[in-house]
């Protein structure tokens, strides 16, 4: 296990967020061409402070996150744990973390030096939690900046869900690392219901070892601009990753998944599915889902795919699929993205049924992003998405 004080060496960060463009100029430097290449460092110093010009920026409205871009001690942020019992698997270690994690950008890299270590989530071996481990973030101002860390690990054989709840207001950068040993199961679900002034940046890093799996879930209602970017590794033999995500953007908010799944092991089975709604001007969602699957990674089993509904004008979805095959040997592979408005055949269908054009509308959706809601498999949490999906209904038709 790497010490988190132990930075790599400067050839693993030299060329970090350098426009390709001005890569190529320079005849000392080789373009970053794959998501795989991508330079960490756990030192804030050896990341330039982004433009937008940079590819993992560049959809990005940078300026609004100028605030979780200053190398300066942030405010304090409450954490509070909703379920009885919780208490028992907080293990304040701090020199576990850094098992896999690596900053790969500059708020992750401040808050790897700034946020306090000690909320460290493990889940005994063998052991199985049957309701949700609830964390929840509260923020109580748009004028407060804060950084956070966060450790999950579950031990070999062991059985839970994480619920990471954010919401309020703040400005705030997070890095969550998720160690899933073998044969665990793990949930982690990361829900965005923040107000609308908000600013959320996080880094979710996650390694799956030998006969594991992880579902992870990323829900993102609320804010002004949330950035929550998942990186899965399938390191083990065996391991199965599935990643879902659901967002709904609202007129000026930004709601923003960069997903990265590699495929390291033998044999690892792999879905991505993230689905998002989008109404308002100045909404805006931003999906880029990278698949790796790797020369060792035989057996394969992998797909990805994105679907956006653009509900009104003004509204834009940006969605960006890739994959990339190292090894012939693979069972499947296949990625997807499509965006549109309403399908007019659908609702000419339930029209001439009796159901009026806004009920139909409502059905709709509401059928269009159940179908990752019924994949948490947590029936209260469901139950508040949908409520939630309608409340965002109605702001449609008021």
């Amino acid at each position: 296990m790497t010490s988190p004080t132990t930075t790599p060496t400067a050839s693993h960060y030299s060329s970090a967020h350098v426009d390709p463009a001005a890569q190529v100029a320079d005849a000392g430097f080789v373009p970053v061409q794959t998501r795989s290449e991508r330079p960490s460092s756990f030192e804030p110093a050896d990341f330039d402070a982004p433009t937008g010009r940079e590819v993992n920026w560049k959809h990005t409205p940078v300026a609004k996150l100028a605030g979780l871009l200053s190398d300066e001690v942030g405010d304090e942020f409450a954490v509070t744990v909703d379920l009885d019992g919780v208490e028992s698997h907080l293990v304040p270690e701090e020199d576990v973390y850094g098992e896999f994690f690596r900053p790969e950008d500059l708020p992750s890299a401040l808050a790897w030096k700034h946020a306090p270590r000690g909320l460290h989530l493990r889940i005994d071996a063998e052991d199985e939690v049957q309701e949700p481990l609830v964390l929840r973030f509260d923020g109580s101002s748009a004028e407060k900046r804060a950084f956070g860390q966060i450790l999950i690990e579950a031990m070999p054989h062991s059985r839970a869900t994480v619920v990471l709840d954010h919401h309020g207001s703040a400005q705030y950068a997070q890095n969550v690392e998720i160690i899933v040993r073998d044969g665990a199961a793990l949930t982690v679900v990361s829900l965005q219901r923040w107000a609308d002034d908000a600013v959320h940046a996080a880094a979710h890093q996650a390694r799956v070892d030998a006969n594991a799996t992880l579902k992870h879930f990323v829900v993102s209602f609320g804010g002004g601009v949330v950035r929550v970017n998942p990186n899965v590794e399938l390191a083990g033999a065996g391991s199965e990753g599935y990643l879902y995500g659901l967002s709904y953007a609202d007129a000026g908010q930004h709601l923003e998944s960069q997903v990265y799944l590699h495929h390291k092991g033998p044999h690892t089975k792999g879905d991505v599915l993230y689905k998002g709604a989008l109404q308002g001007d100045n909404a805006h969602s931003v999906w880029i889902g990278d698949v790796l699957i790797g020369p060792d990674a035989t057996g394969t089993d992998s797909y990805e795919a994105n679907r956006n509904l653009v509900l009104t004008e003004g509204a834009r979805a940006d969605s960006i699929p890739n994959l990339e095959i190292e090894t012939g040997d693979i069972v499947g592979a296949g990625h997807a993205s499509a965006t549109g408005r309403f399908d007019d055949e659908q609702l000419f269908y339930l029209q001439a049924r009796g159901i009026s054009e806004e009920e139909a509308r409502r059905l709709v959706v509401l059928g269009f992003l159940s179908d990752v809601v019924q994949r948490l498999g947590i029936p209260a949490l469901e139950a508040e998405l949908l409520e939630a999906i309608e409340t965002e209904l109605a702001a449609v038709d008021a």
